[in-house]
């Protein structure tokens, strides 16, 4: 087995008004998803068709949604803001993770693992908000279909995007508030493929207990105030379809199926990790890896199978640039005609 080299710094920790020298950790070892090499490159071809699948994914439905307008309408509005916000869940961690399957000393600085907890909440708490949001659209479309242009307004949407992102902000603040000072004094080992915060905090010298339940508590809040209100809200919008059987309320039937899925495959994991109370790390992982990669792929396909819409205008979309290909050959042969 090889050594590996870590780098340390000496710094000050004063606890109870007594200064103890701690030797503090500036690399961590990211143990990553298998320590098996015959594994690697399985996992690295997975990973990398995985993750271009969910970039040309989610940047098509952003494409797609700006460029047709008939598509300019709050619901696509703020999928085309949930399809950003995927792109950024998978691309905090998956291509070092990517990466990392190359090489056989997984290093991340301090700084760098830090920054993954920052963006890891703040891109997770902001889609978990960006949920509530389009459920609020759905609830408003359903309940209130007369006054919907009226109350989802240009200004209401913005609104209902920034919030998402405030939020996502001020949770990753709180909780890397909880890590950033902590005395890593030894071990610097951390069984994910990126800096997880449970997992970060486990390695302080000092017992993290307390922290552990802020941290529990920060995150079990947001997310179980969210899913409670995304529960609320779905509940009322199904009463009412329920109640109404018409063609329209078909198509919301469809939509709403969409987003349940969506929230189902998006909390289910964060709930497990956050709320449930086991120390399951390899299931920790599994889970992981389902709403920084699985999540953001299927997204896309829920969205876009299941409604026609999205479906013609990507066809539309398509049809345009074939048709602008053709033009541009025919433009190059005029300009520049064959010779025999």
């Amino acid at each position: 087995m090889k050594k590996l080299s870590f780098r340390f710094k000496v710094v000050n920790w004063n606890k109870s008004m007594n200064v103890t020298n701690y030797s503090w950790v500036t690399e961590f070892v990211l143990l990553g998803l298998s320590g098996s090499p015959e594994l690697r490159p399985f996992l690295l071809v997975i990973f990398s068709l995985l993750y271009l699948a969910i970039l040309l994914g989610n940047f098509l439905i952003i494409l797609t949604v700006t460029s047709d307008a008939r598509l300019h309408t709050p619901m696509y509005f703020l999928l085309a803001n949930l399809s950003f916000i995927d792109v950024c869940v998978a691309s905090f961690a998956t291509p070092k993770m990517i990466a990392d399957l190359l090489l056989e000393q997984k290093i991340i600085s301090f700084e760098a693992c830090m920054a993954q907890i920052f963006c890891v909440h703040l891109f997770a708490g902001g889609e978990m908000v960006l949920l509530v949001s389009m459920a609020y659209d759905r609830y408003v479309a359903i309940c209130k279909p007369l006054h919907y242009m009226t109350i989802m307004s240009h200004r209401v949407c913005i609104i209902l995007v920034v919030i998402p992102w405030g939020i996502g902000f001020i949770h990753t603040i709180s909780q890397l508030a909880f890590t950033v000072n902590l005395p890593f004094c030894g071990p610097n080992e951390v069984d994910s493929f990126f800096c997880d915060l449970p997992l970060v905090t486990k390695l302080a010298c000092i017992d993290t207990y307390v922290v552990s339940l802020l941290i529990v508590a920060d995150s079990g809040f947001l997310s179980m105030s969210s899913f409670l209100l995304l529960v609320v809200s779905y509940t009322v919008i199904l009463i009412t379809v329920r109640n109404r059987s018409s063609a329209s309320m078909a198509k919301a039937r469809s939509t709403l199926t969409a987003h349940i899925t969506v929230v189902t495959l998006f909390f289910g994991p964060c709930i497990f990790i956050y709320v449930w109370p086991f120390s399951g790390y390899s299931v920790d992982k599994v889970l992981a890896v389902f709403y920084t990669v699985i999540t953001p792929i299927l997204n896309p396909l829920i969205y876009t199978l299941r409604n026609k819409e999205m479906k013609a205008a990507m066809s539309k979309l398509k049809s345009r640039y074939l048709k602008s290909g053709q033009m541009s050959k025919v433009t190059r042969n005029a300009c520049f005609p064959e010779t025999k």
